[in-house]
């Protein structure tokens, strides 16, 4: 499948598209015969009831065939989850919730972090309100 993905520049839209079929189609019949192995039956079976959303980026043009977005987007959460051990208790879980979202949003918005808990810190510290995360406007 991903070889196909990878041609999709030298082909036409009607020959790539017959590409990703032919390869969903290999796929899925490669899928249906698994190894008597309990993981390998796990997935198969979650195979068999959600194969079609694995797919769905072959009938909508608009959807990649991976969420790259999504796991960049996550990825520092992931890793100081990992190097912090987390956290147990539920005022560290919400603490944890709202600095990760600060961070994430800031990121996508291409706006400073620093900056933006400088500017909530100040703000609060002078009775001020705190910076709005939401875009601003077109």
């Amino acid at each position: 499948m991903f070889h196909a993905i990878h041609q999709r520049k030298a082909l036409d839209a009607p020959v790539f598209r017959q590409a990703l079929e032919q390869a969903r189609d290999d796929l899925t019949v490669t899928g249906l015969d698994t190894p008597e192995h309990k993981p390998a039956q796990n997935v198969a079976r979650r195979f068999r009831q959600n194969g079609e959303a694995c797919f769905r980026f072959i009938t909508t043009p608009s959807l990649g065939p991976d969420n790259n977005l999504a796991e960049q987007a996550i990825r520092f959460v992931v890793l100081d989850r990992h190097v912090t051990q987390g956290t147990r208790s539920e005022r560290g879980k919400k603490w944890c919730e709202r600095i990760w979202t600060a961070v994430a949003t800031c990121t996508q918005q291409q706006r400073s972090v620093f900056e933006f808990l400088h500017q909530t810190i100040s703000n609060h510290f002078a009775g001020k309100p705190t910076p709005s995360l939401l875009p601003s406007g077109p």
